[in-house]
């Protein structure tokens, strides 16, 4: 099992370098996956399967889809187009596709083992337990988390938005004031 715990480990940092070092947003994208994904072998061979499951849920699935979709929001027209089936060639899955690949045989291997360890002195978290201290002592802190998340959804949508050109036209007029008329 501490074969696992190191495997994924080092996945982890490898595609998180990867995505942080990536020019490429897609292919960062594909990286940071990855990297959430080893992180969630991680909580699971540490005995913790339900952060894993929200590991997966949460970052993988739903953080990723804002990412894809802020990405997509700020494409920039027929141009973007192009270059996106550029980078979207084959090779750009190698990458990931192996580091994927050896977290797959990881998760075989630990879901086939019989016995599963557990760190000194800590038990399996209970989904219950979970819920009651995210949403006890802890609910300012994951309220603060989603305004954080809204507001850069927000920000991003307003830097990508395309303005039309009638709209343009109207913000350049200059408002008139009913009281200089007099």
């Amino acid at each position: 099992m501490n074969a696992v715990y190191y495997i994924s480990s080092v996945v982890a940092v490898v595609a998180t370098v990867a995505a942080v070092t990536g020019l490429n947003a897609v292919h960062s994208l594909l990286y940071l996956i990855v990297s959430f994904l080893a992180v969630a072998l991680i909580f699971f061979t540490l005995g913790a399967p339900v952060i894993a499951a929200l590991e997966v849920i949460i970052y993988a699935g739903a953080i990723i889809v804002l990412f894809i979709f802020v990405v997509m929001i700020l494409n920039l027209g027929d141009v973007a187009v192009e270059q996106e089936k550029r980078w979207t060639v084959g090779k750009m899955w190698v990458g990931p596709a192996l580091l994927a690949l050896v977290l797959m045989a990881e998760l075989v291997y630990v879901l086939f083992q019989q016995t599963v360890h557990h760190l000194p002195g800590a038990g399996p978290i209970q989904p219950q337990d979970l819920g009651a201290t995210l949403f006890g002592p802890y609910m300012l802190g994951v309220e603060l988390a989603s305004m954080v998340l809204l507001a850069g959804l927000v920000g991003a949508y307003h830097l990508g938005r395309r303005r039309q050109p009638d709209e343009t036209a109207q913000e350049r007029q200059e408002p008139v004031d009913a009281g200089a008329r007099r």
